[in-house]
């Protein structure tokens, strides 16, 4: 083999090396840029779901004490580490401590979450009476469930739009791929709004179901 087709079959391989190297890079780039994105639509949905637990429906839901802290001999604990949660009844919450000696702490934990019930404290455990929904509540609760819902859909777009800053910034990719991977951050973005969709939905339903 001559020195010149040698040198030819070296600078070959090296430049299929490069290539696949460089491609390789795209491809990881691109990878995070969607996995950043997907990662925050998927906190964005469960933020909208802490707040759908805000607006109880007429029936004992449990989730309407996720948020609920208690002092628990100085430390901020979850209530759902300290007690059982039951549902004695279809419009009633009985919280039964591991210690009783925290029931105090635990009535002034549900107190201060402003869950929109007054606990009733009989020294054993505390039950909360879930109150009838008048329709003219239910359906001032689906306008605030309706509103979360935008706040969300408004939070996916301020998402994929920083995704497709990401993407439009970065001088590795060609104007296709660019349009290419803007096309996937949407596919992205329409998967979480038919979530915030059928969860919006689920949420009305219950609102409205007596």
């Amino acid at each position: 083999m001559s020195v010149n087709l040698f040198e030819n079959k070296v600078k070959q391989l090296a430049l299929k090396t490069y290539i696949y190297y460089n491609n390789a890079m795209e491809g990881e780039k691109m990878d995070d840029i969607l996995l950043n994105a997907e990662e925050k639509m998927e906190s964005a949905i469960e933020s909208m779901e802490k707040r759908f637990n805000n607006v109880r429906a007429g029936r004992a839901n449990p989730a309407i004490l996720d948020a609920v802290m208690v002092n628990y001999y100085g430390t901020p604990t979850p209530l759902k580490s300290l007690a059982t949660i039951s549902i004695p009844e279809a419009r009633q919450l009985m919280i039964k401590p591991f210690d009783r000696g925290s029931l105090p702490e635990i009535e002034k934990g549900i107190y201060e979450a402003n869950v929109g019930i007054t606990p009733n404290n009989n020294g054993e455990c505390i039950i909360l009476n879930i109150p009838a929904l008048t329709e003219e509540t239910r359906k001032e609760y689906v306008k605030q469930v309706k509103q979360i819902s935008e706040d969300c859909k408004i939070n996916l777009r301020n998402i994929r739009q920083d995704a497709n800053n990401d993407i439009k910034k970065n001088s590795d990719f060609t104007e296709d791929e660019k349009e290419d991977y803007m096309d996937d951050v949407q596919d992205l973005i329409g998967k979480y709004n038919k979530i915030v969709d059928e969860k919006t939905k689920e949420k009305e339903k219950d609102l409205l179901s007596v």
